[in-house]
């Protein structure tokens, strides 16, 4: 089994509230759950307007496959114009019996 966790902190200029924000962050999580098959939850900077910390798990029987979909997850993540990445990090966990 392989583990791995995606870290990205975004930016989103246009956002006057957190109500805004969360429209934002809200739509990114539930497009990455359906359609990249992900764990994905803000978890970092709730309380700020316009940053979010968002994270992102897969787990998987290969490497390459955890890797390969966390990818994907990030490229999503960048496509979205409204936002403006500012880190991103992989963690991979150790699942060793």
């Amino acid at each position: 089994m392989h583990a791995a966790v995606l870290y990205v902190e975004i930016h989103i200029g246009e956002s006057r509230s957190l109500k805004d924000k969360r429209s934002v962050v809200r739509h990114i999580l539930d497009t990455a759950r359906h359609h990249f098959r992900v764990s994905a939850a803000e978890v970092d900077h709730q309380d700020l307007r316009q940053l979010a910390g968002l994270g992102f798990a897969s787990v998987a029987s290969q490497a390459g496959q955890a890797s390969d979909v966390l990818d994907s997850v990030e490229r999503f993540v960048w496509s979205h114009p409204e936002v403006e990445v500012s880190e991103t990090r992989l963690h991979w966990l150790d699942a060793q019996n």
